[in-house]
Protein backbone atom coordinates (compact mmCIF):
# COMPACT_ATOMS: atom_id res chain seq x y z
CA UNK A 1 0.00 0.00 0.00
CA UNK A 2 1.52 3.26 -0.66
CA UNK A 3 -0.13 7.38 -0.93
CA UNK A 4 -0.70 9.34 1.51
CA UNK A 5 -3.60 9.35 3.84
CA UNK A 6 -5.32 12.47 5.82
CA UNK A 7 -6.80 11.75 9.01
CA UNK A 8 -8.48 13.85 11.31
CA UNK A 9 -10.28 13.13 14.59
CA UNK A 10 -13.81 13.68 15.74
CA UNK A 11 -16.04 13.58 18.57
CA UNK A 12 -17.10 15.15 22.08
CA UNK A 13 -14.76 16.55 24.34
CA UNK A 14 -12.86 13.92 26.86
CA UNK A 15 -13.58 11.50 24.81
CA UNK A 16 -9.68 10.56 24.29
CA UNK A 17 -8.51 11.75 20.91
CA UNK A 18 -5.61 12.97 21.87
CA UNK A 19 -4.90 10.44 23.81
CA UNK A 20 -5.16 8.02 20.90
CA UNK A 21 -3.19 9.75 18.11
CA UNK A 22 -0.43 10.05 21.31
CA UNK A 23 -1.16 6.27 21.71
CA UNK A 24 -1.00 5.20 17.98
CA UNK A 25 2.21 7.31 17.53
CA UNK A 26 4.38 6.08 20.67
CA UNK A 27 3.41 2.43 19.84
CA UNK A 28 4.51 2.66 15.82
CA UNK A 29 7.21 4.47 17.11
CA UNK A 30 6.73 7.33 15.54
CA UNK A 31 7.84 10.18 18.04
CA UNK A 32 11.80 10.52 18.97
CA UNK A 33 13.48 9.92 22.06
CA UNK A 34 13.45 13.05 23.11
CA UNK A 35 10.20 13.54 22.37
CA UNK A 36 9.07 10.80 24.92
CA UNK A 37 11.14 12.04 27.82
CA UNK A 38 9.58 15.43 28.00
CA UNK A 39 6.52 13.98 27.56
CA UNK A 40 7.18 11.65 30.55
CA UNK A 41 8.81 14.28 32.59
CA UNK A 42 5.35 16.59 32.25
CA UNK A 43 3.27 13.30 33.02
CA UNK A 44 4.95 12.76 36.14
CA UNK A 45 5.08 16.99 36.85
CA UNK A 46 0.81 16.04 36.20
CA UNK A 47 0.82 13.27 38.59
CA UNK A 48 -0.44 11.34 35.47
CA UNK A 49 0.80 8.34 35.76
CA UNK A 50 4.06 7.78 33.53
CA UNK A 51 3.18 8.71 30.16
CA UNK A 52 0.48 10.92 29.36
CA UNK A 53 -0.28 10.08 25.42
CA UNK A 54 -2.91 13.17 25.12
CA UNK A 55 0.57 15.40 25.67
CA UNK A 56 1.96 14.14 22.00
CA UNK A 57 -0.71 16.41 20.95
CA UNK A 58 -1.90 18.87 22.74
CA UNK A 59 0.91 21.01 23.18
CA UNK A 60 -0.28 24.99 23.90
CA UNK A 61 -0.37 25.73 27.50
CA UNK A 62 -3.83 26.10 27.95
CA UNK A 63 -4.76 23.13 26.70
CA UNK A 64 -2.11 21.19 28.94
CA UNK A 65 -3.92 23.43 31.81
CA UNK A 66 -7.37 22.37 30.90
CA UNK A 67 -7.34 19.20 29.44
CA UNK A 68 -8.70 19.85 26.63
CA UNK A 69 -7.94 20.58 22.68
CA UNK A 70 -8.22 23.54 21.47
CA UNK A 71 -6.11 24.00 18.54
CA UNK A 72 -5.86 21.50 15.72
CA UNK A 73 -2.57 20.30 16.31
CA UNK A 74 -1.12 18.12 12.85
CA UNK A 75 1.26 14.99 13.19
CA UNK A 76 3.44 13.41 10.80
CA UNK A 77 3.98 9.80 10.32
CA UNK A 78 4.53 6.62 8.44
CA UNK A 79 4.77 3.04 8.38
CA UNK A 80 5.92 0.62 5.66
CA UNK A 81 2.54 0.86 4.01
CA UNK A 82 1.81 4.24 3.95
CA UNK A 83 2.14 7.67 4.96
CA UNK A 84 -0.49 9.47 7.23
CA UNK A 85 -0.93 13.13 8.75
CA UNK A 86 -3.34 13.30 11.37
CA UNK A 87 -5.08 15.90 12.67
CA UNK A 88 -6.24 15.95 15.91
CA UNK A 89 -9.02 18.57 16.22
CA UNK A 90 -10.80 19.84 19.86
CA UNK A 91 -14.36 18.44 20.80
CA UNK A 92 -15.73 21.61 22.79
CA UNK A 93 -18.41 22.93 21.60
CA UNK A 94 -16.52 26.57 21.79
CA UNK A 95 -13.88 25.26 18.86
CA UNK A 96 -16.23 23.67 16.32
CA UNK A 97 -14.70 25.81 13.46
CA UNK A 98 -11.41 24.64 14.51
CA UNK A 99 -12.89 21.13 14.12
CA UNK A 100 -14.32 22.35 10.65
CA UNK A 101 -11.00 23.64 9.81
CA UNK A 102 -9.12 20.27 10.32
CA UNK A 103 -12.14 17.91 8.89
CA UNK A 104 -12.07 20.06 5.73
CA UNK A 105 -8.86 18.41 3.83
CA UNK A 106 -9.18 14.98 5.60
CA UNK A 107 -10.19 12.21 3.78
CA UNK A 108 -10.90 9.22 6.44
CA UNK A 109 -12.28 10.80 9.97
CA UNK A 110 -12.20 9.18 13.38
CA UNK A 111 -15.36 9.12 15.16
CA UNK A 112 -14.43 8.97 19.08
CA UNK A 113 -17.29 8.38 21.21
CA UNK A 114 -16.86 7.48 25.66
CA UNK A 115 -18.20 3.88 25.94
CA UNK A 116 -19.78 5.11 28.54
CA UNK A 117 -21.42 7.76 27.29
CA UNK A 118 -22.37 6.60 24.37
CA UNK A 119 -23.26 9.03 21.11
CA UNK A 120 -23.78 12.84 22.49
CA UNK A 121 -24.85 16.32 20.93
CA UNK A 122 -21.17 17.00 20.03
CA UNK A 123 -20.85 13.81 18.62
CA UNK A 124 -23.18 13.86 16.30
CA UNK A 125 -22.41 17.38 15.48
CA UNK A 126 -18.96 16.59 14.33
CA UNK A 127 -20.58 13.69 12.33
CA UNK A 128 -22.65 15.89 10.15
CA UNK A 129 -20.28 18.18 9.53
CA UNK A 130 -17.71 15.32 8.39
CA UNK A 131 -20.31 14.61 5.87
CA UNK A 132 -20.48 17.74 4.37
CA UNK A 133 -16.73 18.56 4.46
CA UNK A 134 -17.05 15.11 1.89
CA UNK A 135 -15.85 12.58 4.14
CA UNK A 136 -17.43 9.40 3.31
CA UNK A 137 -14.85 6.90 5.00
CA UNK A 138 -15.31 6.93 8.96
CA UNK A 139 -13.99 4.53 11.82
CA UNK A 140 -16.07 4.49 14.62
CA UNK A 141 -13.59 4.03 17.67
CA UNK A 142 -15.83 3.56 20.67
CA UNK A 143 -13.04 4.19 23.63
CA UNK A 144 -12.56 3.59 26.91
CA UNK A 145 -13.85 0.09 26.35
CA UNK A 146 -11.54 -1.14 29.79
CA UNK A 147 -13.94 0.86 31.66
CA UNK A 148 -17.37 -0.47 30.17
CA UNK A 149 -15.52 -4.58 30.65
CA UNK A 150 -14.88 -4.97 27.55
CA UNK A 151 -18.95 -5.28 27.12
CA UNK A 152 -20.09 -6.49 23.85
CA UNK A 153 -23.62 -4.97 24.50
CA UNK A 154 -22.70 -2.08 24.73
CA UNK A 155 -20.42 -1.55 21.92
CA UNK A 156 -23.35 -3.04 19.28
CA UNK A 157 -25.31 -0.44 20.88
CA UNK A 158 -23.18 2.72 20.22
CA UNK A 159 -23.13 1.02 16.45
CA UNK A 160 -26.36 0.95 16.11
CA UNK A 161 -27.04 4.27 17.20
CA UNK A 162 -24.65 5.58 14.26
CA UNK A 163 -26.43 3.72 11.58
CA UNK A 164 -28.92 6.32 10.61
CA UNK A 165 -26.28 9.20 11.16
CA UNK A 166 -24.12 8.70 8.59
CA UNK A 167 -25.85 6.87 5.71
CA UNK A 168 -24.10 6.71 2.93
CA UNK A 169 -21.21 6.41 4.09
CA UNK A 170 -18.23 3.29 4.97
CA UNK A 171 -18.29 3.15 8.65
CA UNK A 172 -16.41 0.62 10.33
CA UNK A 173 -16.87 0.18 14.13
CA UNK A 174 -13.29 -0.30 16.54
CA UNK A 175 -13.66 -1.32 20.43
CA UNK A 176 -10.95 0.46 22.21
CA UNK A 177 -9.18 1.64 24.72
CA UNK A 178 -6.46 4.23 23.99
CA UNK A 179 -5.25 4.27 27.54
CA UNK A 180 -4.16 1.07 27.45
CA UNK A 181 -3.44 0.47 23.61
CA UNK A 182 -6.30 -2.43 23.05
CA UNK A 183 -6.81 -3.02 19.55
CA UNK A 184 -5.11 0.43 18.52
CA UNK A 185 -1.94 -1.43 16.72
CA UNK A 186 -2.49 -4.79 17.32
CA UNK A 187 -5.75 -6.67 18.39
CA UNK A 188 -6.36 -7.39 22.17
CA UNK A 189 -6.98 -10.55 23.75
CA UNK A 190 -9.79 -9.02 26.05
CA UNK A 191 -11.94 -8.61 23.00
CA UNK A 192 -12.05 -12.27 21.44
CA UNK A 193 -15.68 -11.37 19.68
CA UNK A 194 -13.92 -8.61 17.86
CA UNK A 195 -12.57 -10.09 14.53
CA UNK A 196 -12.06 -6.77 12.39
CA UNK A 197 -8.52 -5.48 12.10
CA UNK A 198 -6.68 -3.38 14.40
CA UNK A 199 -6.90 0.80 13.63
CA UNK A 200 -3.41 1.08 12.80
CA UNK A 201 -4.08 -2.28 10.27
CA UNK A 202 -7.30 -0.33 8.81
CA UNK A 203 -5.82 2.89 8.34
CA UNK A 204 -2.97 1.29 6.10
CA UNK A 205 -5.35 -0.77 4.22
CA UNK A 206 -8.25 1.22 3.69
CA UNK A 207 -8.58 1.90 0.09
CA UNK A 208 -10.12 5.19 -0.72
CA UNK A 209 -10.27 7.24 -3.88
CA UNK A 210 -7.62 9.68 -3.29
CA UNK A 211 -6.85 10.32 -7.04
CA UNK A 212 -8.10 14.14 -8.63
CA UNK A 213 -7.24 12.99 -11.87
CA UNK A 214 -10.08 10.69 -12.50
CA UNK A 215 -11.97 14.04 -12.44
CA UNK A 216 -13.07 17.00 -14.75
CA UNK A 217 -10.08 19.38 -15.67
CA UNK A 218 -10.50 22.10 -13.43
CA UNK A 219 -7.38 25.00 -13.92
CA UNK A 220 -7.88 28.59 -11.96
CA UNK A 221 -5.85 30.63 -13.57
CA UNK A 222 -3.47 32.26 -10.77
CA UNK A 223 -1.03 34.47 -12.80
CA UNK A 224 -0.91 35.80 -16.44
CA UNK A 225 3.05 35.54 -17.90
CA UNK A 226 4.08 37.66 -20.46
CA UNK A 227 7.68 37.59 -19.70
CA UNK A 228 8.52 38.58 -23.48
CA UNK A 229 5.92 40.22 -26.41
CA UNK A 230 5.76 36.91 -28.04
CA UNK A 231 4.92 34.96 -25.62
CA UNK A 232 1.44 34.85 -22.58
CA UNK A 233 1.05 32.02 -20.69
CA UNK A 234 -1.58 31.08 -17.94
CA UNK A 235 0.04 29.85 -14.86
CA UNK A 236 -1.64 28.31 -11.97
CA UNK A 237 -2.02 24.79 -9.97
CA UNK A 238 -4.27 21.99 -11.82
CA UNK A 239 -7.20 21.36 -9.30
CA UNK A 240 -8.49 18.13 -10.67
CA UNK A 241 -8.21 15.85 -14.19
CA UNK A 242 -5.46 15.66 -16.69
CA UNK A 243 -4.42 17.86 -19.93
CA UNK A 244 -2.87 17.32 -22.64
CA UNK A 245 -0.86 19.06 -25.40
CA UNK A 246 -3.76 19.56 -27.96
CA UNK A 247 -6.74 19.15 -25.47
CA UNK A 248 -9.54 21.49 -26.33
CA UNK A 249 -10.92 23.73 -22.98
CA UNK A 250 -12.87 26.38 -22.62
CA UNK A 251 -12.46 29.68 -20.84
CA UNK A 252 -15.05 30.74 -18.42
CA UNK A 253 -16.62 32.72 -17.41
CA UNK A 254 -16.11 34.05 -20.96
CA UNK A 255 -17.29 30.76 -22.54
CA UNK A 256 -14.89 30.92 -25.72
CA UNK A 257 -13.10 27.38 -26.49
CA UNK A 258 -9.63 27.02 -27.70
CA UNK A 259 -6.42 24.72 -27.37
CA UNK A 260 -3.64 23.52 -25.39
CA UNK A 261 -0.73 24.75 -27.45
CA UNK A 262 1.76 24.27 -24.33
CA UNK A 263 2.27 23.00 -21.35
CA UNK A 264 5.64 24.57 -19.59
CA UNK A 265 7.14 24.36 -16.55
CA UNK A 266 10.02 25.59 -14.71
CA UNK A 267 12.49 22.36 -16.27
CA UNK A 268 10.61 22.31 -19.58
CA UNK A 269 7.36 21.70 -21.75
CA UNK A 270 5.12 18.63 -21.00
CA UNK A 271 3.39 16.75 -23.14
CA UNK A 272 0.73 16.04 -20.35
CA UNK A 273 0.39 17.22 -16.49
CA UNK A 274 -2.00 16.20 -14.22
CA UNK A 275 -3.39 17.33 -10.85
CA UNK A 276 -1.98 18.82 -8.39
CA UNK A 277 1.13 19.63 -10.61
CA UNK A 278 1.37 23.55 -11.17
CA UNK A 279 2.50 24.35 -14.53
CA UNK A 280 1.98 27.51 -17.25
CA UNK A 281 -0.50 27.01 -19.98
CA UNK A 282 -0.02 28.50 -23.73
CA UNK A 283 -3.27 28.70 -25.69
CA UNK A 284 -3.78 28.61 -29.63
CA UNK A 285 -5.76 31.72 -29.85
CA UNK A 286 -5.56 34.97 -28.43
CA UNK A 287 -8.44 35.34 -25.63
CA UNK A 288 -8.82 37.97 -22.92
CA UNK A 289 -8.29 35.86 -19.40
CA UNK A 290 -6.82 37.17 -16.39
CA UNK A 291 -6.55 36.05 -12.46
CA UNK A 292 -10.16 34.46 -11.26
CA UNK A 293 -10.91 33.25 -14.44
CA UNK A 294 -11.13 29.27 -15.04
CA UNK A 295 -9.86 27.03 -17.97
CA UNK A 296 -12.03 23.86 -18.17
CA UNK A 297 -13.26 20.99 -20.02
CA UNK A 298 -16.50 19.10 -18.96
CA UNK A 299 -19.56 20.53 -17.39
CA UNK A 300 -19.34 23.54 -14.98
CA UNK A 301 -21.75 25.48 -13.33
CA UNK A 302 -21.35 29.15 -14.04
CA UNK A 303 -23.74 31.67 -11.90
CA UNK A 304 -24.20 34.11 -9.49
CA UNK A 305 -26.73 32.45 -7.15
CA UNK A 306 -25.97 29.15 -5.58
CA UNK A 307 -27.27 26.96 -2.24
CA UNK A 308 -24.80 26.32 0.10
CA UNK A 309 -23.95 25.15 3.49
CA UNK A 310 -21.69 27.27 5.52
CA UNK A 311 -20.15 27.22 8.81
CA UNK A 312 -20.05 30.43 10.52
CA UNK A 313 -16.23 31.22 12.63
CA UNK A 314 -16.85 35.15 13.25
CA UNK A 315 -17.91 35.78 16.74
CA UNK A 316 -19.67 38.71 14.64
CA UNK A 317 -22.78 37.61 13.66
CA UNK A 318 -23.67 37.25 9.69
CA UNK A 319 -25.56 40.25 8.80
CA UNK A 320 -27.41 39.54 5.81
CA UNK A 321 -27.66 42.73 4.97
CA UNK A 322 -23.41 43.55 4.78
CA UNK A 323 -21.84 42.65 1.83
CA UNK A 324 -19.00 39.90 2.37
CA UNK A 325 -16.25 38.70 0.22
CA UNK A 326 -15.88 35.33 -0.86
CA UNK A 327 -13.06 33.64 -1.91
CA UNK A 328 -13.74 30.60 -4.56
CA UNK A 329 -10.49 28.94 -6.00
CA UNK A 330 -8.59 32.23 -7.12
CA UNK A 331 -11.16 34.02 -7.85
CA UNK A 332 -12.58 37.16 -5.10
CA UNK A 333 -15.77 38.12 -5.30
CA UNK A 334 -18.40 40.65 -3.33
CA UNK A 335 -20.88 38.18 -1.46
CA UNK A 336 -24.46 38.38 0.47
CA UNK A 337 -25.84 35.69 2.25
CA UNK A 338 -29.69 35.07 2.77
CA UNK A 339 -29.91 34.93 6.24
CA UNK A 340 -28.02 35.29 9.58
CA UNK A 341 -25.69 33.13 11.25
CA UNK A 342 -23.73 33.12 14.71
CA UNK A 343 -20.47 31.81 15.86
CA UNK A 344 -20.45 28.14 15.25
CA UNK A 345 -23.49 27.85 13.35
CA UNK A 346 -24.16 25.74 10.47
CA UNK A 347 -26.92 26.45 7.99
CA UNK A 348 -27.96 26.00 4.49
CA UNK A 349 -28.20 29.37 2.63
CA UNK A 350 -28.46 31.19 -0.41
CA UNK A 351 -25.52 32.82 -1.55
CA UNK A 352 -25.63 36.18 -4.04
CA UNK A 353 -22.22 36.80 -5.48
CA UNK A 354 -21.64 40.03 -7.58
CA UNK A 355 -20.04 38.54 -10.48
CA UNK A 356 -20.41 35.05 -11.36
CA UNK A 357 -18.55 31.92 -9.94
CA UNK A 358 -17.17 29.21 -12.01
CA UNK A 359 -18.12 26.21 -9.96
CA UNK A 360 -19.21 22.38 -8.98
CA UNK A 361 -21.14 20.78 -6.46
CA UNK A 362 -18.87 20.10 -3.62
CA UNK A 363 -19.97 16.72 -3.40
CA UNK A 364 -18.34 16.44 -7.36
CA UNK A 365 -15.18 18.19 -6.35
CA UNK A 366 -13.69 19.90 -2.91
CA UNK A 367 -11.61 22.36 -4.50
CA UNK A 368 -14.00 24.05 -6.81
CA UNK A 369 -16.85 23.28 -4.57
CA UNK A 370 -15.70 25.52 -1.77
CA UNK A 371 -15.15 28.82 -0.46
CA UNK A 372 -14.32 31.47 2.26
CA UNK A 373 -16.20 34.64 3.40
CA UNK A 374 -14.20 37.12 4.30
CA UNK A 375 -14.97 40.12 6.93
CA UNK A 376 -13.90 43.64 4.31
CA UNK A 377 -13.32 45.69 7.42
CA UNK A 378 -11.46 43.35 9.73
CA UNK A 379 -9.85 40.71 6.31
CA UNK A 380 -11.29 38.12 8.94
CA UNK A 381 -12.09 34.85 7.50
CA UNK A 382 -15.81 34.94 8.68
CA UNK A 383 -17.30 31.08 7.40
CA UNK A 384 -16.34 28.43 5.25
CA UNK A 385 -18.85 27.10 2.29
CA UNK A 386 -19.68 24.03 0.51
CA UNK A 387 -21.40 24.25 -2.82
CA UNK A 388 -24.78 22.28 -2.33
CA UNK A 389 -25.52 23.39 -6.43
CA UNK A 390 -26.85 26.34 -8.18
CA UNK A 391 -30.31 28.28 -7.85
CA UNK A 392 -32.76 28.82 -10.58
CA UNK A 393 -35.26 31.77 -10.26
CA UNK A 394 -38.67 30.70 -10.67
CA UNK A 395 -40.64 32.86 -13.52
CA UNK A 396 -42.46 35.46 -11.74
CA UNK A 397 -40.03 35.46 -7.86
CA UNK A 398 -39.24 38.32 -6.72
CA UNK A 399 -35.52 38.45 -6.21
CA UNK A 400 -33.51 40.47 -3.71
CA UNK A 401 -31.09 43.30 -5.53
CA UNK A 402 -27.64 42.85 -4.72
CA UNK A 403 -25.78 45.50 -2.78
CA UNK A 404 -24.14 46.07 -6.01
CA UNK A 405 -27.46 46.61 -7.86
CA UNK A 406 -28.85 48.60 -4.88
CA UNK A 407 -25.13 50.67 -5.49
CA UNK A 408 -26.14 51.28 -9.09
CA UNK A 409 -29.61 52.54 -9.05
CA UNK A 410 -28.84 54.98 -5.88
CA UNK A 411 -25.89 56.46 -8.73
CA UNK A 412 -28.49 56.74 -11.21
CA UNK A 413 -31.17 58.17 -9.39
CA UNK A 414 -28.68 60.96 -7.80
CA UNK A 415 -29.52 64.44 -9.64
CA UNK A 416 -25.55 65.03 -10.34
CA UNK A 417 -21.94 63.40 -10.04
CA UNK A 418 -21.70 64.97 -6.31
CA UNK A 419 -25.38 63.98 -5.12
CA UNK A 420 -24.14 59.96 -6.75
CA UNK A 421 -21.10 60.29 -5.06
CA UNK A 422 -22.29 61.36 -1.73
CA UNK A 423 -25.11 58.38 -1.56
CA UNK A 424 -22.68 55.66 -2.61
CA UNK A 425 -20.53 56.87 0.09
CA UNK A 426 -23.60 56.78 2.57
CA UNK A 427 -24.85 53.11 1.36
CA UNK A 428 -21.61 51.60 1.31
CA UNK A 429 -20.65 52.74 4.73
CA UNK A 430 -23.95 51.18 6.13
CA UNK A 431 -23.25 48.09 4.33
CA UNK A 432 -19.86 47.71 5.69
CA UNK A 433 -20.73 48.93 9.86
Amino acid sequence: MSGLLRVCTAGSVDDGKSTLIGRLLHDSRSVYEDQIHSVESASRNRGAGRIDFSLFTDGLKAEREQGITIDVAYRYFATARRKFILADTPGHEQYTRNMATGASTADLAILLVDARNGVRVQSRRHARIARLLGITHFVLAINKMDLVDFDRGVFDAICDDFEDLLRGATLHPIPLSALHGDNVITLSERTPWFEGPSLLEYLETVQIDLDATNKPFRFPVQLVLRPTHDFRGYAGQIASGTIRRGDTVTVWPSGRTTRVARITTWDGDLDVARAPMSVTLVLEHEIDISRGDMLASGEVHVGKRFEAEIVWMDERPLDPARMYLAKQTTRLVGAEVDHGLVLNQIATTTVTTARPLIFDRYAENRFTGSFILIDPVTNFTAGAGMIVGPVRERDGAAVRPSAAARLARLARQAGSDAEATEAVRLALEEILS
